[in-house]
Protein backbone atom coordinates (compact mmCIF):
# COMPACT_ATOMS: atom_id res chain seq x y z
CA UNK A 1 0.00 0.00 0.00
CA UNK A 2 2.17 2.51 -1.70
CA UNK A 3 0.69 6.21 -0.04
CA UNK A 4 2.47 8.92 -2.94
CA UNK A 5 0.72 12.13 -1.27
CA UNK A 6 1.78 14.25 1.27
CA UNK A 7 -0.89 17.32 2.51
CA UNK A 8 0.66 19.65 4.80
CA UNK A 9 -1.76 21.88 6.55
CA UNK A 10 -0.24 25.35 6.55
CA UNK A 11 -3.21 27.84 7.43
CA UNK A 12 -3.10 28.67 11.08
CA UNK A 13 -2.13 31.97 12.94
CA UNK A 14 0.21 30.61 15.43
CA UNK A 15 -0.83 32.91 17.96
CA UNK A 16 0.97 32.08 20.73
CA UNK A 17 4.30 32.40 18.72
CA UNK A 18 3.44 36.04 19.58
CA UNK A 19 5.37 38.37 16.95
CA UNK A 20 7.21 35.69 15.43
CA UNK A 21 3.97 34.81 13.34
CA UNK A 22 3.03 38.90 12.68
CA UNK A 23 4.43 38.56 9.37
CA UNK A 24 5.67 34.95 8.78
CA UNK A 25 3.25 32.06 8.97
CA UNK A 26 4.49 29.76 11.62
CA UNK A 27 5.56 26.51 9.25
CA UNK A 28 7.86 29.31 7.34
CA UNK A 29 9.56 29.55 10.78
CA UNK A 30 13.02 28.97 10.24
CA UNK A 31 15.00 26.39 12.42
CA UNK A 32 18.69 26.52 11.52
CA UNK A 33 18.59 28.74 9.02
CA UNK A 34 16.25 26.77 7.11
CA UNK A 35 11.98 27.10 7.05
CA UNK A 36 10.68 24.29 9.36
CA UNK A 37 8.68 23.48 6.10
CA UNK A 38 10.88 22.27 3.93
CA UNK A 39 13.03 20.39 6.27
CA UNK A 40 9.40 18.74 6.97
CA UNK A 41 9.18 18.10 3.38
CA UNK A 42 12.35 16.82 2.76
CA UNK A 43 12.00 14.16 5.62
CA UNK A 44 8.58 13.27 4.12
CA UNK A 45 10.25 12.73 1.00
CA UNK A 46 12.93 10.04 2.40
CA UNK A 47 9.64 7.94 1.94
CA UNK A 48 9.32 8.17 -1.29
CA UNK A 49 6.72 10.79 -1.64
CA UNK A 50 7.25 12.91 -4.34
CA UNK A 51 3.84 14.78 -4.88
CA UNK A 52 3.03 17.51 -1.77
CA UNK A 53 -0.26 19.65 -1.46
CA UNK A 54 0.18 22.60 1.00
CA UNK A 55 -3.31 23.62 3.06
CA UNK A 56 -2.58 27.68 3.47
CA UNK A 57 -4.86 30.04 5.13
CA UNK A 58 -2.87 32.96 6.85
CA UNK A 59 -0.48 34.58 4.91
CA UNK A 60 -0.79 32.76 1.95
CA UNK A 61 1.10 34.69 -0.58
CA UNK A 62 3.55 33.43 1.71
CA UNK A 63 3.55 30.24 1.61
CA UNK A 64 2.84 29.59 -2.25
CA UNK A 65 6.22 32.02 -3.11
CA UNK A 66 7.81 29.23 -0.33
CA UNK A 67 6.64 26.76 -2.61
CA UNK A 68 7.48 27.91 -6.10
CA UNK A 69 10.82 28.41 -4.70
CA UNK A 70 11.43 25.33 -3.17
CA UNK A 71 9.99 23.11 -6.15
CA UNK A 72 12.93 25.21 -8.39
CA UNK A 73 15.78 23.71 -5.62
CA UNK A 74 13.88 19.88 -5.35
CA UNK A 75 14.20 19.76 -9.51
CA UNK A 76 12.34 17.18 -11.57
CA UNK A 77 9.85 14.82 -10.34
CA UNK A 78 8.08 16.68 -7.43
CA UNK A 79 5.17 18.80 -7.65
CA UNK A 80 3.96 20.89 -4.69
CA UNK A 81 0.56 22.53 -5.14
CA UNK A 82 -1.04 24.76 -2.66
CA UNK A 83 -5.07 24.83 -1.87
CA UNK A 84 -5.88 28.90 -0.28
CA UNK A 85 -9.12 28.27 1.82
CA UNK A 86 -11.77 30.90 1.26
CA UNK A 87 -12.37 31.79 4.66
CA UNK A 88 -10.95 30.22 8.39
CA UNK A 89 -13.04 26.88 8.55
CA UNK A 90 -10.90 25.06 10.78
CA UNK A 91 -8.37 22.07 10.06
CA UNK A 92 -11.75 19.84 9.12
CA UNK A 93 -12.72 22.81 6.69
CA UNK A 94 -8.94 23.23 5.51
CA UNK A 95 -9.11 19.33 3.99
CA UNK A 96 -12.94 19.69 2.93
CA UNK A 97 -11.90 22.63 0.37
CA UNK A 98 -9.10 20.35 -0.73
CA UNK A 99 -11.20 16.92 -1.15
CA UNK A 100 -11.50 17.26 -4.66
CA UNK A 101 -7.40 17.32 -4.93
CA UNK A 102 -6.46 14.33 -2.87
CA UNK A 103 -5.60 10.98 -3.94
CA UNK A 104 -7.53 7.68 -2.88
CA UNK A 105 -5.15 7.19 -0.22
CA UNK A 106 -2.41 10.41 1.34
CA UNK A 107 -0.88 11.13 4.24
CA UNK A 108 -1.64 14.22 6.07
CA UNK A 109 0.49 15.98 8.71
CA UNK A 110 0.46 19.37 10.49
CA UNK A 111 2.99 22.08 9.07
CA UNK A 112 4.09 22.94 12.85
CA UNK A 113 5.24 19.38 13.99
CA UNK A 114 7.83 16.66 13.06
CA UNK A 115 7.54 13.36 14.35
CA UNK A 116 10.34 10.78 13.01
CA UNK A 117 7.98 7.82 12.05
CA UNK A 118 8.41 5.45 9.09
CA UNK A 119 5.33 5.56 7.00
CA UNK A 120 5.30 2.33 5.76
CA UNK A 121 5.17 1.16 9.37
CA UNK A 122 2.00 3.77 9.25
CA UNK A 123 0.18 2.22 6.45
CA UNK A 124 0.41 -1.00 8.33
CA UNK A 125 -2.61 0.10 10.20
CA UNK A 126 -5.10 0.16 7.10
CA UNK A 127 -5.26 -3.70 6.78
CA UNK A 128 -7.83 -3.81 9.22
CA UNK A 129 -10.69 -3.93 7.15
CA UNK A 130 -12.70 -1.11 8.81
CA UNK A 131 -10.30 1.57 8.70
CA UNK A 132 -10.31 4.07 7.02
CA UNK A 133 -7.58 5.84 8.40
CA UNK A 134 -4.76 5.62 11.15
CA UNK A 135 -3.38 7.65 13.48
CA UNK A 136 0.40 7.72 14.60
CA UNK A 137 0.47 7.45 18.48
CA UNK A 138 3.49 8.27 20.48
CA UNK A 139 3.89 7.66 24.45
CA UNK A 140 4.59 10.51 26.66
CA UNK A 141 5.48 10.81 30.18
CA UNK A 142 2.87 13.68 30.44
CA UNK A 143 -0.53 13.74 28.64
CA UNK A 144 -2.07 16.69 30.30
CA UNK A 145 -0.62 19.06 27.96
CA UNK A 146 -1.74 16.99 25.18
CA UNK A 147 -5.04 14.52 25.96
CA UNK A 148 -5.41 11.08 25.65
CA UNK A 149 -6.27 8.46 23.03
CA UNK A 150 -7.39 5.41 24.20
CA UNK A 151 -6.67 2.34 21.65
CA UNK A 152 -8.14 -1.19 21.65
CA UNK A 153 -7.18 -3.87 19.33
CA UNK A 154 -5.69 -1.80 16.58
CA UNK A 155 -8.41 0.67 16.54
CA UNK A 156 -9.36 4.11 18.35
CA UNK A 157 -11.93 3.67 20.61
CA UNK A 158 -12.03 7.37 22.18
CA UNK A 159 -10.27 10.47 22.42
CA UNK A 160 -9.71 12.71 25.83
CA UNK A 161 -9.89 16.31 26.43
CA UNK A 162 -7.13 17.28 28.51
CA UNK A 163 -7.19 16.66 32.32
CA UNK A 164 -4.86 18.43 33.48
CA UNK A 165 -3.60 15.01 35.41
CA UNK A 166 0.36 14.49 34.92
CA UNK A 167 0.41 10.99 33.96
CA UNK A 168 1.90 8.87 31.34
CA UNK A 169 0.12 7.97 28.60
CA UNK A 170 -0.71 7.82 24.68
CA UNK A 171 -1.21 10.82 22.64
CA UNK A 172 -2.08 11.87 18.95
CA UNK A 173 1.22 12.38 17.13
CA UNK A 174 -0.11 14.31 14.35
CA UNK A 175 0.36 12.28 11.29
CA UNK A 176 -2.55 10.40 9.81
CA UNK A 177 -2.51 8.56 6.49
CA UNK A 178 -6.43 8.52 5.34
CA UNK A 179 -8.66 7.31 2.36
CA UNK A 180 -10.13 10.02 0.14
CA UNK A 181 -13.53 7.55 1.22
CA UNK A 182 -12.93 8.51 4.63
CA UNK A 183 -13.87 12.10 4.14
CA UNK A 184 -17.49 11.82 3.29
CA UNK A 185 -17.97 12.12 7.47
CA UNK A 186 -15.97 15.41 7.02
CA UNK A 187 -18.09 18.70 7.45
CA UNK A 188 -17.12 21.65 5.74
CA UNK A 189 -16.72 23.80 9.16
CA UNK A 190 -15.12 21.76 11.54
CA UNK A 191 -11.84 20.61 13.46
CA UNK A 192 -10.46 17.18 12.38
CA UNK A 193 -9.07 16.84 15.94
CA UNK A 194 -12.53 17.66 17.76
CA UNK A 195 -15.04 16.41 15.51
CA UNK A 196 -13.93 14.37 12.42
CA UNK A 197 -11.46 11.85 14.10
CA UNK A 198 -13.83 11.00 16.77
CA UNK A 199 -16.80 10.39 14.74
CA UNK A 200 -14.77 7.94 12.76
CA UNK A 201 -13.68 6.60 15.75
CA UNK A 202 -17.03 5.84 17.47
CA UNK A 203 -17.86 4.23 14.28
CA UNK A 204 -14.57 1.95 14.87
CA UNK A 205 -13.15 3.15 11.48
CA UNK A 206 -10.00 4.99 12.78
CA UNK A 207 -6.84 2.65 13.76
CA UNK A 208 -4.16 3.55 15.94
CA UNK A 209 -0.13 2.75 15.56
CA UNK A 210 1.84 3.74 18.37
CA UNK A 211 5.50 4.76 17.68
CA UNK A 212 8.58 5.68 20.42
CA UNK A 213 10.19 7.92 17.73
CA UNK A 214 11.71 11.34 18.35
CA UNK A 215 8.78 14.53 17.80
CA UNK A 216 8.98 18.18 18.27
CA UNK A 217 6.74 21.16 17.78
CA UNK A 218 7.15 24.73 17.12
CA UNK A 219 3.83 25.73 18.90
CA UNK A 220 5.22 27.86 21.68
CA UNK A 221 8.01 29.62 22.22
CA UNK A 222 10.00 27.01 24.00
CA UNK A 223 9.07 24.19 21.81
CA UNK A 224 10.15 26.67 19.11
CA UNK A 225 13.22 27.61 21.17
CA UNK A 226 14.11 23.67 21.77
CA UNK A 227 13.55 22.52 17.89
CA UNK A 228 16.55 25.14 17.27
CA UNK A 229 18.57 23.43 19.28
CA UNK A 230 17.70 19.71 18.56
CA UNK A 231 16.46 18.96 15.18
CA UNK A 232 19.29 19.15 13.31
CA UNK A 233 21.52 17.22 15.41
CA UNK A 234 18.91 14.68 15.33
CA UNK A 235 19.11 14.87 11.48
CA UNK A 236 22.59 14.01 11.24
CA UNK A 237 23.31 10.43 10.37
CA UNK A 238 25.54 8.00 8.34
CA UNK A 239 24.69 7.62 4.25
CA UNK A 240 25.03 4.57 2.39
CA UNK A 241 25.49 5.78 -1.20
CA UNK A 242 24.73 2.35 -3.54
CA UNK A 243 25.47 2.78 -6.98
CA UNK A 244 21.82 0.95 -8.60
CA UNK A 245 22.94 -1.22 -11.71
CA UNK A 246 24.78 -4.49 -10.52
CA UNK A 247 24.17 -3.79 -6.73
CA UNK A 248 20.18 -2.69 -6.22
CA UNK A 249 19.29 -5.16 -9.33
CA UNK A 250 20.67 -7.20 -11.88
CA UNK A 251 22.43 -5.46 -14.75
CA UNK A 252 21.16 -6.42 -18.29
CA UNK A 253 22.22 -3.38 -19.75
CA UNK A 254 20.33 -0.19 -19.77
CA UNK A 255 17.58 -1.04 -17.23
CA UNK A 256 14.90 1.70 -17.56
CA UNK A 257 11.68 0.41 -17.65
CA UNK A 258 9.92 -1.90 -14.23
CA UNK A 259 9.63 -4.81 -16.87
CA UNK A 260 13.22 -5.23 -16.83
CA UNK A 261 13.66 -4.64 -13.40
CA UNK A 262 15.09 -7.75 -11.03
CA UNK A 263 16.59 -7.20 -8.03
CA UNK A 264 19.61 -8.52 -6.61
CA UNK A 265 19.53 -11.24 -3.70
CA UNK A 266 19.20 -9.83 -0.77
CA UNK A 267 18.50 -6.21 -1.87
CA UNK A 268 15.28 -5.38 0.14
CA UNK A 269 16.93 -6.95 3.16
CA UNK A 270 19.89 -4.92 2.63
CA UNK A 271 17.75 -1.38 2.15
CA UNK A 272 15.85 -2.34 5.16
CA UNK A 273 19.11 -3.24 7.29
CA UNK A 274 20.17 0.26 6.39
CA UNK A 275 17.32 1.90 7.17
CA UNK A 276 16.63 0.00 10.39
CA UNK A 277 20.55 0.68 11.43
CA UNK A 278 20.07 4.44 11.39
CA UNK A 279 21.30 5.28 7.63
CA UNK A 280 20.41 7.60 5.07
CA UNK A 281 20.29 5.62 2.03
CA UNK A 282 21.15 7.24 -1.27
CA UNK A 283 21.47 5.78 -4.68
CA UNK A 284 23.90 7.64 -6.94
CA UNK A 285 23.57 5.73 -10.50
CA UNK A 286 25.33 6.44 -14.33
CA UNK A 287 22.17 6.09 -16.31
CA UNK A 288 24.26 6.54 -20.42
CA UNK A 289 21.01 4.54 -21.28
CA UNK A 290 19.30 7.84 -21.50
CA UNK A 291 22.06 9.55 -23.64
CA UNK A 292 22.09 6.38 -25.97
CA UNK A 293 17.77 6.88 -26.54
CA UNK A 294 17.32 3.08 -24.55
CA UNK A 295 14.54 5.27 -22.73
CA UNK A 296 13.78 8.55 -21.90
CA UNK A 297 13.91 10.35 -18.23
CA UNK A 298 10.43 10.40 -17.88
CA UNK A 299 11.24 6.46 -18.20
CA UNK A 300 13.73 6.66 -15.34
CA UNK A 301 11.24 8.59 -12.95
CA UNK A 302 8.36 5.78 -13.30
CA UNK A 303 10.40 3.11 -12.80
CA UNK A 304 11.93 5.19 -9.65
CA UNK A 305 8.82 5.31 -8.45
CA UNK A 306 7.68 1.84 -9.50
CA UNK A 307 11.17 0.77 -6.92
CA UNK A 308 10.01 3.19 -4.51
CA UNK A 309 6.55 1.36 -4.07
CA UNK A 310 8.18 -1.81 -4.15
CA UNK A 311 10.34 -0.76 -0.73
CA UNK A 312 8.01 1.11 0.59
CA UNK A 313 5.66 -2.34 0.68
CA UNK A 314 8.55 -3.98 2.22
CA UNK A 315 9.17 -1.48 5.01
CA UNK A 316 12.33 -0.01 3.61
CA UNK A 317 12.99 3.32 1.77
CA UNK A 318 15.31 5.06 -0.17
CA UNK A 319 16.23 8.29 0.98
CA UNK A 320 17.17 10.62 -2.14
CA UNK A 321 18.86 9.67 -5.39
CA UNK A 322 21.12 10.97 -8.15
CA UNK A 323 21.58 9.99 -11.73
CA UNK A 324 23.29 10.97 -14.29
CA UNK A 325 21.77 10.42 -17.76
CA UNK A 326 24.95 12.05 -19.89
CA UNK A 327 27.69 10.37 -21.84
CA UNK A 328 30.19 11.39 -23.88
CA UNK A 329 29.21 9.41 -26.67
CA UNK A 330 25.36 9.90 -26.22
CA UNK A 331 23.28 9.15 -29.63
CA UNK A 332 20.90 12.24 -28.58
CA UNK A 333 22.62 16.34 -28.53
CA UNK A 334 20.70 16.75 -25.40
CA UNK A 335 22.39 14.69 -23.35
CA UNK A 336 26.05 14.44 -25.29
CA UNK A 337 29.08 15.29 -23.03
CA UNK A 338 31.03 14.91 -19.92
CA UNK A 339 29.82 15.43 -16.66
CA UNK A 340 31.15 15.83 -13.26
CA UNK A 341 28.19 13.54 -12.01
CA UNK A 342 29.15 10.69 -14.25
CA UNK A 343 31.20 8.47 -12.18
CA UNK A 344 34.51 8.33 -11.58
CA UNK A 345 33.91 12.11 -11.03
CA UNK A 346 32.16 12.69 -7.63
CA UNK A 347 28.98 15.08 -8.16
CA UNK A 348 26.39 13.49 -7.74
CA UNK A 349 27.79 12.27 -3.98
CA UNK A 350 28.98 15.91 -3.44
CA UNK A 351 25.35 17.16 -4.00
CA UNK A 352 23.84 14.91 -1.70
CA UNK A 353 26.21 15.65 0.67
CA UNK A 354 26.00 19.46 0.70
CA UNK A 355 21.66 18.57 0.66
CA UNK A 356 22.21 16.23 3.55
CA UNK A 357 23.53 16.61 7.06
CA UNK A 358 25.61 13.18 6.68
CA UNK A 359 28.07 11.84 8.88
CA UNK A 360 31.01 11.32 6.59
CA UNK A 361 33.09 9.39 8.93
CA UNK A 362 31.10 6.62 8.97
CA UNK A 363 29.21 6.47 6.07
CA UNK A 364 30.35 4.35 2.76
CA UNK A 365 29.69 3.72 -0.85
CA UNK A 366 29.03 0.05 -2.39
CA UNK A 367 29.49 -0.46 -6.35
CA UNK A 368 30.62 -3.16 -8.75
CA UNK A 369 33.05 -0.81 -10.85
CA UNK A 370 36.27 1.09 -10.37
CA UNK A 371 34.41 4.22 -11.16
CA UNK A 372 32.23 3.65 -8.40
CA UNK A 373 34.73 3.81 -5.90
CA UNK A 374 36.83 6.84 -8.16
CA UNK A 375 33.88 8.59 -7.43
CA UNK A 376 33.71 7.76 -3.61
CA UNK A 377 37.07 8.01 -2.82
CA UNK A 378 36.87 11.99 -4.55
CA UNK A 379 34.05 12.64 -2.05
CA UNK A 380 35.99 11.59 0.46
CA UNK A 381 33.66 8.57 1.10
CA UNK A 382 35.22 5.36 1.74
CA UNK A 383 33.99 2.40 -0.66
CA UNK A 384 33.49 -1.26 -0.93
CA UNK A 385 33.64 -2.97 -4.35
CA UNK A 386 30.52 -5.31 -4.94
CA UNK A 387 31.19 -8.97 -6.63
CA UNK A 388 28.05 -9.99 -6.63
CA UNK A 389 26.14 -12.48 -4.32
CA UNK A 390 23.83 -11.41 -1.47
CA UNK A 391 23.54 -7.91 -0.60
CA UNK A 392 22.50 -8.03 2.97
CA UNK A 393 25.20 -10.14 4.14
CA UNK A 394 27.41 -7.81 2.41
CA UNK A 395 26.19 -4.97 3.98
CA UNK A 396 25.79 -6.63 7.61
CA UNK A 397 29.40 -7.07 7.39
CA UNK A 398 30.31 -3.84 6.65
CA UNK A 399 28.23 -2.27 9.56
CA UNK A 400 29.74 -5.20 11.59
CA UNK A 401 33.07 -3.63 10.45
Amino acid sequence: MFVQQAVILCGGLGTRLGQLTADTPKPLLEIGGTPFLETLIREIARSGIRTFLLLAGHLAPKVEAFAADLLNRLGSGYSIDVVVEARPAGTGGALYGARDRLDDLFVLLNGDSFFDIPLHRLADGLRDPDAAGVIALRTVDDVSRYGEVTLEGGLITQFHEKSGEVRAGVINGGVYILTRDALEQLEPDSSLERDFFPELAAHGKLAGEVFDRFFIDIGLPETYEEAGRVLAIHRIRPAAFLDRDGVLNEDYGHIGTSDRWKWSEGAIDAVRRLNDAGYYVFVVTNQAGIAKGKYSVEDYWRLRDFVRGELFCEHAQIDDERFCPYHPDGTLDEWRGPSDWRKPAPGMLTDLLAVWPVDRQRSFLIGDQLSDLKAAAAAGIRAHLFSGGNLATFVEAILKS
